[in-house]
């Protein structure tokens, strides 16, 4: 990479840092924020100005010791305890005033980004477009991590590396002065003329910490790459635990354990091979920087020796020197000593921006199916492609009145399901008109249930106090859950705690119990017998019935289509069409349901 791609990358990345920072000191809360960053600033530059102190203390009292000056010495002690406390009061409310700012900006980004994620289910569409190979729409792997540890580590880092670097000029600027006139100037000969430089241990120290600063940038640079994949590697190896807890029966009735214990450590294998060359790399800076460190503690008394022992400095100046030399040096070594932090600011930030590139693609994404509410259900010119852009249906017509009762059938993969989600709403990748009746709720072959009582359970994602314990119960026994009925408060991981047929139950409960007039049913009733199943598909259709209302399944059971007037059939179209299926309308032989 060329210098001026180097420059180029680093102004990229200030501005995406800049891009992430601003909001927060820009939101309803700017004005406690950016007190806060005031306050921090003025005691930074207080503990600096602490430390001018500090070095003019420093001459004083050793001088008094050099010349056996107890009165001197002693009122010396003395200033140097109220320095000492005036110092501790400005560094502990430095560090509170500091973790405050932290904690209140990872707050409100935390809320910001959860709020973006599970606005207009960008959550589910982000998921849709993860492996989907479309230019621009980003790869924003585990969303969890990023929002839990990600925001956390970026404004930790930016507060303290900011602050840290402020402090490194600030402290810069009041002691260079302060070397340079203690410093002296230092002559040699060239040939027949004298030559004098003048500051001559502030050209030193710069000569010094330019040298490290450079060998520090190549000896640490591989950490930022390694930094970023080890916390993509962490958050893959925890998400696939997650899925074991999740999918836990399913993978003991399998007897999986041995294939999930591979796959975890083959997971965990790649975490501690990205942490090994993580150490080795942070070993190579430590080396560089340990000594580079130890080496500044006597560099500046070998530099300052030769006059102190010609007697044209005291042991005060000399240890002046010394401190104001180590502060200089402190100063320019700022990137040295904070190598490792760059790289995991680097590496966090460019997730950070990522994951905020994969918002911004998804509000570019073209949303164009025009949803309106209607009476009936109603779609013209409808289109739906598959992520990765391949053509499902185009073209559908799709007409449905209340008292209908349709069944969508078609091969395994043809995009019933995918049907189900356009007509819902959420599917991105969907064109066309669309006319839907606003009072219709949608039950998926595996519903979802939080954690928590039941009665939380039942309601979702309404709050249960909308509802009496009367209507909770007999939403209950109408879906053939009588056992539930009298445990609305107890508390269980309800996915795991029920079969796959009393959850499928639980959901017709729910149904039962928000009384929509348009049910759409996407094997809803895959894991009930046949008996079961009848009484609740009599039940819902006694329910669509009172409501005016219309039902719309998803089913491959024969005995599903006695409950049914109406078919969709899903059917493949021949090769070299636009799109892979079509949707056929016609009626079912009468039923006495």
């Amino acid at each position: 990479m060329t210098l001026t791609e180097k420059i180029s990358a680093f102004k990229t990345f200030l501005h995406q840092t800049w891009a992430l920072t601003r909001p927060y000191f820009a939101s309803e809360q700017k004005w406690k924020a950016r007190a806060l960053l005031a306050a921090i600033v003025a005691l930074n530059l207080a503990l600096v100005y602490m430390s001018v102190l500090f070095n003019d203390w420093n001459k004083l009292f050793y001088d008094a010791l050099q010349e056996k000056n107890a009165s001197v010495f002693w009122a010396q002690l003395g200033r140097f305890t109220y320095l000492a406390f005036g110092f501790i009061i400005i560094a502990v409310y430095k560090f509170y005033l500091t973790q405050m700012l932290e904690l209140r900006w990872r707050s409100w980004m935390t809320s910001h980004y959860l709020d973006r994620w599970l606005a207009n289910r960008a959550f589910y569409q982000l998921e849709l477009t993860r492996f989907a190979s479309q230019p621009g729409t980003g790869n924003p792997d585990n969303p969890d991590q990023r929002i839990q540890e990600d925001i956390s580590q970026f404004t930790t880092y930016t507060v303290s590396l900011t602050m840290g670097l402020l402090n490194a000029v600030v402290t810069l600027a009041s002691f260079v002065g302060i070397l340079w006139g203690l410093s002296g100037g230092f002559a040699f000969s060239v040939g027949a003329s004298t030559v004098n430089i003048p500051g001559f241990m502030v050209w030193m120290a710069v000569l010094y910490c330019a040298a490290g600063s450079v060998l520090t940038h190549y000896i640490g640079r591989p950490q930022i790459r390694l930094n970023f994949e080890q916390q993509r590697l962490e958050a893959d190896f925890r998400h696939h635990m997650v899925r074991v807890r999740e999918y836990s029966e399913a993978i003991a009735l399998d007897r999986g354990e041995t294939v999930e214990r591979g796959q975890l450590d083959a997971r965990f294998n790649r975490v501690l091979g990205n942490t090994l060359a993580l150490i080795k790399a942070q070993k190579n800076l430590v080396w560089f920087t340990s000594f580079f460190g130890q080496a500044a503690v006597v560099f500046p008394f070998v530099v300052a020796a030769p006059r102190f022992f010609s007697g044209a400095i005291q042991l005060g100046e000399l240890m002046q020197i010394s401190s104001a030399f180590g502060q200089v040096q402190g100063s320019l070594s700022w990137f040295v000593d904070s190598y490792s932090s760059l790289a995991a600011w680097r590496a966090t930030t460019d997730r950070l921006t990522s994951f905020e590139a994969s918002f911004q693609a998804l509000a570019r994404t073209e949303q164009s199916l025009n949803a309106i509410d209607s009476a009936a259900l109603e779609s013209h010119d409808l289109h739906l492609t598959l992520p990765d852009g391949s053509v499902l249906l185009d073209q559908a017509e799709l007409q449905a009145q209340a008292g209908d009762r349709i069944l969508l059938q078609g091969p395994s993969g043809a995009g019933k399901s995918t049907l189900f989600r356009a007509l819902a709403g959420i599917w991105p990748f969907a064109r066309g008109q669309l006319q839907l009746p606003a009072n219709s709720m949608f039950m998926p072959q595996r519903p979802y249930f939080p954690n928590g009582p039941l009665r939380d359970a039942l309601a979702y994602p309404q709050s249960p106090a909308q509802y009496t314990d009367e209507q909770l119960r007999a939403a209950l026994h109408h879906a053939l859950l009588p056992g539930l009925a009298e445990r609305l408060d107890d508390v269980a991981a309800w996915s795991q705690t029920l079969s796959g047929g009393e959850q499928q139950r639980l959901a017709v409960a729910r149904v039962l119990l928000k009384k929509p007039a348009w049910v759409f049913a996407d094997e809803a009733t895959s894991a009930l017998d046949d008996s079961t199943e009848s009484l609740i598909y009599k039940t819902l259709l006694s329910h669509i019935k009172q409501a005016n209302g219309a039902i719309v399944s998803i089913a491959h059971k024969p005995s599903i289509a006695t409950f049914h007037s109406r078919l969709w059939q899903l059917e493949k179209l021949p090769d070299g069409a636009n799109a892979r299926y079509t949707v056929r309308s016609s009626p079912l032989p009468a039923t006495s349901v």
